[in-house]
């Protein structure tokens, strides 16, 4: 199993409070601050894959990140997860909560990665690697197969299931965590409609549960339905951050995205 695919080790979970708006707080105002970017870049090489990227993410956000492809919001789900550092120059730095807490974060993609055993044990492996007490890891991965509906087919092996199943099992592992945030990464664009909707309807469940949510995705129906902010990434950097309906305002779409909305790909 994919180290990147888990919660971050390190991080100490706190009891989560109850659902509120997405990105709000018990007024409506910005919710609680998990994560902050400032100036922060990522190079492989000499290639620059992100650059200047300073954002905020808050409690209970529902967030889609868009995009050509390389635009770099593959690399930017990795870098707030976790698993890819900064480059960037000394000004750059990852900050999270107030409390200085590292939230709880787990992460999908689309194609995942499950291991050669059943689907609970798959779940377990997970909960184990967490530092979850070994008593209480049955119980755990029962609740999350039964939250995705995948209950009946806890002993299945993994890799038999279908496309639309062994994605609903990464999110059961994935929820079975209890995250703060779910980084989740073109995590539908293989599924046939009927899958598809039932990913969205249980991302959507997540979310109301409390849960930040930052996807990636090429859906832009799917970023109307699963998002209030969205963040549009070109060529390495974050030109766009916006609530979903101004965003995707037919009266005044913003002018930075107006071809990428209009189909037309950076290199024609």
């Amino acid at each position: 199993m994919k180290r990147e695919e888990l919660a971050l080790p390190a991080a100490a979970h706190a009891a989560r409070p109850a659902a509120a708006p997405a990105g709000a707080g018990a007024h409506g105002g910005p919710g609680v601050p998990l994560i902050t970017l400032r100036d922060a870049g990522v190079r492989f090489g000499s290639v620059a894959a992100l650059e200047g990227v300073s954002l905020t993410l808050h409690r209970g956000e529902q967030i889609a990140l868009v995009g050509a492809n390389g635009a770099g919001k593959t690399t930017l789900l990795r870098l707030l997860h976790g698993t890819l550092a900064s480059s960037a120059g000394p000004g750059s730095r990852i900050e999270h909560a107030p409390d200085g807490r590292a939230p709880v974060a787990a992460m999908m993609f689309q194609r995942p990665f499950l291991l050669q055993l059943s689907a609970t044990r798959n779940v377990r492996i997970a909960l184990w690697l967490h530092g979850v007490p070994r008593a209480a890891r049955a119980a755990r991965a029962a609740r999350a197969l039964d939250r995705v509906g995948l209950a009946a087919l806890a002993e299945r092996p993994a890799r038999t299931l279908s496309g639309g199943e062994q994605q609903r099992l990464a999110l059961a592992r994935a929820w079975a965590l209890e995250p703060d945030i779910l980084f989740l990464d073109e995590p539908t664009a293989s599924l046939d409609p009927s899958a598809r909707r039932e990913v969205e309807q249980l991302v959507a469940a997540l979310a109301a549960d409390g849960v930040t949510t930052v996807m990636s995705t090429h859906n832009l129906g799917q970023a109307k339905r699963l998002a209030r902010r969205v963040l549009y990434l070109d060529h390495g950097r974050l030109r766009l951050d916006l609530p979903t309906d101004r965003f995707f305002d037919p009266q005044r779409p913003p002018p930075e995205a107006a071809g990428f909305l209009k189909g037309e790909l950076p290199w024609h």
